[in-house]
C-alpha cells in the first residue's frame, strides 16, 4: 500500500513538472514553482526526484512509448498504429508533450539529449519486418523512411500544438501517412491499412478495457 502510494506521488510530481515544461520551458521551471502546484514539501519532491535535471531525465525516460499498440496482420499498420496512438495520446498527457519540448528546447537537448534516435530504431525495426515479409515497395530503406517520419511527426505535432484548436492532431498525422504510404508500401497492402485518425483512440480504449477486465 505504501509502495503504491509513492508511486502515484512520484506520478503526480512528474506530470506536474511535465506540465511547467510545457507552459514555461525548461529553464523558466522552477522547483519553487513545482511545489505551488502540488502543495507537496521540498522534502517530499526531494525524496523522489534530486533534482529538476532528473525530472526531465525521467521525463525523457517515458517518452518511448508502445502502450496501445497490438499485433496486426501488416506490420505497416503497426508502425501506422504506433504514430496514430501518440498522436491521440501527446495532447491529452502531460508528460510525453514535455518529452517532446524539452527535445527541441537547446539548451535541455544539450543536457539531455533526445529520445529521437530511439523512435527512429523503433520505426525502423518495424519497417525492416514489414520489408522482410514483403509489405514494402521495393528499394525503400527502413532506417531512411523512418528518421524522415520522426522528423515530420515531430514537426506536425509542433506546428499542431501551435495553432492550437485549428489543427487536430490524430487528423494531421492520418493525414500525413495517407500522403507518404502510397511512395513506400506496396499497393495491395496500402488498400489494407486502416490510417482513419480515430483509430489510435479506440486502440488505448481496446487496451484500457482489457487491462480494467484482467483485473
Amino acid at each position: 500500500m505504501r509502495q503504491d502510494r509513492a508511486i502515484r506521488t512520484r506520478n503526480t510530481i512528474l506530470e506536474a513538472m511535465a506540465s511547467l515544461f510545457n507552459e514555461v520551458g525548461y529553464d523558466a521551471a522552477t522547483i519553487a514553482a513545482l511545489v505551488e502546484r502540488t502543495g507537496l514539501t521540498r522534502g517530499a519532491l526531494y525524496f523522489h526526484f534530486a533534482s529538476k535535471e532528473d525530472m526531465a531525465r525521467a521525463v525523457l525516460d517515458e517518452a518511448v512509448t508502445r502502450d496501445g499498440l497490438r499485433p496486426q496482420t501488416f506490420k505497416v499498420q503497426e508502425w501506422v498504429d504506433l504514430g496514430l496512438l501518440l498522436a491521440y495520446r501527446v495532447p491529452r498527457e502531460p508528460v510525453l508533450r514535455a518529452a517532446i519540448r524539452l527535445s527541441v528546447d537547446p539548451k535541455a537537448r544539450r543536457l539531455f539529449g533526445t529520445r529521437w534516435p530511439d523512435w527512429a530504431a523503433v520505426g525502423r525495426d518495424l519497417l525492416t519486418e514489414a520489408q522482410d515479409r514483403g509489405e514494402l515497395l521495393p528499394h525503400t530503406d527502413p532506417d531512411a523512411i523512418s528518421r524522415m517520419v520522426v522528423g515530420a511527426w515531430t514537426g506536425v505535432q509542433l506546428v499542431s500544438e501551435t495553432l492550437g484548436d485549428t489543427f487536430d492532431l490524430s487528423e494531421e498525422i492520418a493525414r500525413m501517412y495517407q500522403l507518404m504510404l502510397p511512395s513506400v508500401v506496396s499497393p495491395a497492402v496500402l488498400a489494407r491499412i486502416d490510417l482513419s485518425p480515430e483509430r489510435g483512440e479506440r486502440l488505448l480504449r481496446a487496451d484500457e478495457s482489457e487491462a480494467t477486465a484482467g483485473v
